[in-house]
């Protein structure tokens, strides 16, 4: 269990954390650290996941500052057990893996910031604030790698402005209608719906029918 010896609560008023972490030295660094900065009250550590369930439960901090790898129970998990069990509570873990999968898993967990140990003092005791006040957190690199593993997003098709002509010429087109069958349907010249479908193509950047038929889908006139 956690080395209450190593706990000194502070008496000044700000947000309450509890700092986990299995290696002792980094657990005593980060909380004697925080408890030097304005704003941050450390009530307490805690040596693995299982602890930090209990004693997050017992002491009721604004904060955790969870470790990621951990016996017992890794900090992933006891984040969604905090989660589930004290809602009120923010996780933020603070790991030297800048792994997407890690990220990925304790946002999905419930965390409400990933960054890394590497923090200067005044950032981390800014994080926790913030982790307080709501704000999801990413360290910067993190979102590097979370950008470069996600594939890219669809891009809309551009705005266009279509008369209500174009538009069901270009429906009709897309259903696979011939110049002239969209003629008849329509009751037009055979030359006036191919200047229609020429203008169509040019305004939406098509090169022939096919793209305009995908273009078409896209809209949602299909």
């Amino acid at each position: 269990m956690t080395d209450r010896a190593e706990e000194t609560v502070s008496e000044e008023p700000g947000v309450r954390v509890l700092v986990v972490d299995d290696q002792r030295l980094i657990r005593e660094g980060i909380a004697s650290l925080l408890r030097a900065r304005p704003g941050v009250t450390v009530v307490g550590t805690a040596v693995d996941g299982r602890d930090a369930v209990a004693r997050a439960l017992e002491l009721r901090p604004d904060v955790v500052l969870m470790d990621v790898r951990m016996p017992e129970l890794d900090g992933v998990e006891a984040a969604a057990v905090l989660h589930a069990r004290a809602p009120e509570c923010r996780v933020v873990m603070l790991t030297t893996f800048d792994d997407e999968e890690y990220v990925v898993q304790a946002l999905r967990a419930g965390a409400s910031g990933y960054l890394l140990k590497d923090l200067p003092a005044d950032r981390l005791a800014q994080a926790v604030r913030l982790a307080h006040a709501g704000v999801t957190q990413l360290d910067s690199s993190v979102v590097g790698h979370l950008t470069a593993a996600l594939p890219a997003a669809p891009q809309p098709p551009p705005a266009v402005s279509l008369s209500p002509r174009e538009t069901d010429i270009l429906r009709l087109l897309a259903r696979g209608h011939t110049n002239r069958e969209i003629a008849t349907r329509l009751h037009l010249s055979e030359g006036t719906v191919k200047n229609h479908v020429s203008r169509i193509l040019g305004r939406l950047s098509l090169r022939d029918r096919t793209q305009a038929a995908l273009r078409a889908r896209d809209l949602g006139l299909l």
